[in-house]
């Protein structure tokens, strides 16, 4: 079985989805998207509190692991990934942050600056306050507020502005530092994403052929080795060969973009001869770059039944809140994987924010078990720019088997020191009021841990990822970079890479708004280039 078409795109994530939608939409040219996963029909993803339901779902989810972090305890920390049209686009939390603009200002990387960059992430933003300097409106992707403002969230933020922080009701726009209510991608009570929004609409055009449950195993080359001329995959046990006449876009995401490249012969070429892939491009920076956002939980109790502990213990409360969904697309069935959040600065001197703090208003042991017996709810810290690096290697020639990864978390001395502040800078959050008043308790790590060495302690044992990997084939002007900047391969033709693993350094915040940016601009420069050789 084969397949022909102008452009393959291979992964059909957050970008593949975008990008489906921009190459195909005036007709031109043939395009064939790839996904390993399948239909995005499952109701829960799109209903914004469905993450819930395809955190552990494998049907939805590759559910990877690292390999034991040596400064986590050597735990192994699980790794949700999407696996459904939509990607990971379909089942993340939903919060919408760009970043600093001095993060892409700092890639030195030419054509893409910040001023050079907004432009597409307006392209396809459809914001609730209406198109700015800052801002887009019309787009495909609805940024929305949460409609529901809980009293425990405008009490943190009433607290966070007691402790010093101020109020920002735009992480999005001039300035990122502050506490407000974040940006969702929402519309109307609904997940609005890529999938959801672009490549639905993309579906019916008679130029897309979409291809679900196939998952692609190696590129193909040219007799020369030296151009990709498409892809083969596994379908229904059945191997495909899908040829591209002009291009092969790769959008699989930060862990399996790597893997594809590497098992295809692209990559560190000791590594690839250890498995015995015969080396096609020697290139040391394939997998190499691994950054992540390390999360570290509080858990607090509350006075008051004032948490989503209170309501979901109740059937009672479980049927409320389904009506109030129902009947007015509101309630918890809208929330996001925080409402509420802030950035901060983990030590005063610091010129810019260096952490990030999310608000839960529930808690549980681990996200996707049971809830706590108790009024609890959630609090998080995260580095915005770790200085650790990882990498993703391959544990076989087979891209069906899943590779290695190892995030390295906490691995420098300054990446250690911020956890043991940011927690300290969310304990003075807690300490003023109106929450000093409503707080039952500290639950997790609790007042029996105050020294460094004991929240140090703590952050080894409960930190996770908060699942934006990114880096590891990374673009840049320099000769180690794997990609130009026009995210083509170093060293092969007919190849580009247009998702997260493309990021030179990790943004100031979540990944998915970042990851969109870059397909957009992968878009346009790919029907430029298209459009030039035509001419």
């Amino acid at each position: 079985m084969h397949f022909d078409a102008d452009f393959i795109i291979v992964g059909a994530g957050s970008a593949g989805s975008l990008l489906a939608d921009r190459l195909s939409a005036d007709g031109r040219h043939t395009v064939l998207l790839l996904e390993a996963g399948g239909p995005d029909s499952y109701p829960w993803l799109r209903i914004p509190i469905g993450y819930a339901k395809t955190f552990v779902n494998p049907r939805y989810n590759w559910m990877y692991q690292t390999e034991p972090e040596p400064e986590l305890k050597n735990r192994s920390i699980y790794w949700p990934r999407g696996k459904v049209l939509g990607g990971s686009g379909a089942i993340n939390g939903l919060v919408y942050i760009r970043g600093d603009r001095r993060d892409y200002d700092d890639w030195q990387v030419p054509g893409w600056s910040f001023d050079e960059l907004l432009p597409f992430f307006k392209q396809h933003e459809d914001y609730h306050g209406g198109a700015s300097a800052w801002h887009g409106a019309g787009g495909e992707i609805s940024v929305a507020k949460p409609v529901d403002r809980p009293e425990l969230c405008e009490m943190i933020i009433a607290s966070a502005e007691a402790a010093g922080l101020k109020r920002n009701d735009d992480f999005n726009g001039p300035d990122q530092d502050g506490v407000g209510y974040y940006d969702l991608t929402t519309r109307n009570g609904f997940r609005s994403s890529s999938g959801s929004e672009m490549l639905r609409r993309a579906k019916s055009r008679p130029n897309l052929r979409i291809l679900t449950h196939t998952q692609a195993t190696r590129l193909l080359f040219a007799a020369d080795g030296r151009r990709v001329i498409g892809v083969e995959a596994m379908r229904g046990g059945d191997v495909v060969r899908c040829n591209a006449r002009r291009e092969t876009i790769l959008t699989l995401g930060a862990i399996n973009t790597p893997q594809l490249l590497m098992v295809s012969g692209i990559g560190p070429a000791p590594a690839l001869r250890h498995q015995g892939i015969d080396v096609r491009l020697d290139s040391a920076g394939i997998g190499q770059n691994l950054q992540d956002h390390l999360q570290c939980r509080m858990v607090l109790r509350a006075n008051r039944k004032i948490t989503q502990n209170d309501v979901l213990r109740s059937l009672w409360g479980k049927l409320g809140i389904g009506l109030d969904y129902i009947v007015r697309r509101r309630g918890l069935m809208t929330f996001a994987a925080g409402q509420v959040g802030a950035f901060f600065r983990s030590r005063p001197e610091l010129e810019r924010v260096d952490g990030q703090l999310l608000q839960f208003s529930f808690s549980a042991p681990k996200t996707g078990e049971p809830l706590h017996p108790f009024s609890g709810f959630t609090t998080t810290v995260s580095q915005l720019r770790p200085e650790s690096r990882g990498e993703i290697t391959l544990a076989s020639a087979d891209m069906r088997q899943a590779p290695k990864i190892a995030a390295n978390y906490l691995s420098t001395q300054t990446d250690r020191d911020f956890y043991v502040d940011a927690l300290g800078v969310a304990r003075s959050i807690f300490a003023k009021e109106p929450m000093a008043s409503e707080l039952h308790s500290e639950y997790w790590p609790g007042p029996q841990v105050s020294t460094r060495d004991e929240m140090l302690d703590y952050v080894r044992g409960m930190a996770s990822t908060i699942f934006h990997p990114c880096g590891t084939v990374r673009m840049g002007a320099d000769e180690d970079a794997p990609l130009y900047p026009d995210l083509s391969l170093r060293g092969v033709d007919g190849l580009r890479v247009a998702d997260a693993s493309a990021i030179p350094t990790i943004v100031s915040g979540n990944i998915n708004a970042p990851t969109l940016m870059i397909a957009e601009r992968a878009a346009a420069m790919v029907l430029a280039d298209a459009a030039r050789r035509q001419d």
